[in-house]
């Protein structure tokens, strides 16, 4: 790969910037979580930030990135995968959980350090 030109690169660092992804490296420290995490925009959006009904009902983006990350944790502590499948129940407007499935890998960053990206099943 030496020769090789690199035509276009697009960093961890860019995207966050970008809003591509959302950086949760403090929370998911609080969480126990010792590699930086971020998570995608698609996920955040649909089910993190809560609704103005959610919020009415006490949901919140703290208590619901919490939740997505420490079922994170729990179940990473049992993984000895790079790659990960786990579930979450997130409040819906009805008052019913629903079970969200979700990804996680764990690969290199921009300095090859781990990085823990959270996204939906159909994310990569």
């Amino acid at each position: 790969m030496e020769n090789n030109e690199i035509i276009y690169s697009y960093s961890r660092k860019q995207a966050i910037e970008d809003g591509v992804l959302v950086d949760c490296s403090e929370m998911a420290k609080e969480v126990g979580i010792k590699y930086p995490v971020a998570i995608t925009s698609t996920l955040w959006h649909q089910y993190i930030v809560p609704n103005d009904k959610l919020i009415e009902m006490g949901q919140s983006i703290e208590g619901r990135l919490w939740d997505a990350l420490w079922m994170f944790r729990v179940n990473a502590l049992k993984s000895k995968s790079s790659e990960m499948n786990f579930e979450v129940y997130f409040l819906k407007n009805d008052n019913k959980q629903e079970l969200i499935h979700l990804k996680s890998i764990c690969g290199p960053g921009d300095d090859a350090e781990p990085v823990i990206t959270i996204m939906l099943p159909d994310e990569d």
